[in-house]
């Protein structure tokens, strides 16, 4: 289950799912839930995703370009060792910003 909390002007992602083709739909409507109001700053939290497939690689570059879309950003944190080799075989560690953990995340938007 994935579910979406606010601080301060951005929405953390988080859940203990996997981001897989089976989640894919609850995984994009928490980002949903989250970019409804003004320009979407998203941080996934990956500490609780154990795994994710192809699918769920597809649903990160969707939700990026929803949040890019309305001219925000969307970034990830804390995965564990598997899913950053997955991140970074496929690719999408070069699309999408990953940081180690939700502080440092946070920390890229006041720049």
């Amino acid at each position: 289950m994935y579910h979406c909390k606010r601080s301060g002007a951005v929405d953390i992602v988080s859940g203990n799912s996997p981001l897989i083709q089976e989640h894919r739909t609850e995984f994009l409507k928490s980002i949903d839930s989250c970019i409804g109001n003004g320009q979407p700053r998203v941080i996934l939290d990956l500490s609780g995703v154990a795994l994710m497939d192809s699918v769920g690689l597809d649903a990160l570059m969707d939700a990026r370009d929803r949040c890019q879309s309305l001219g925000g950003s969307f970034v990830l944190a804390h995965p564990n060792p598997l899913c950053r080799d997955i991140l970074r075989i496929n690719g999408i560690d070069r699309e999408i910003n990953v940081y180690d953990d939700v502080v440092r995340a946070l920390g890229s938007f006041a720049r």
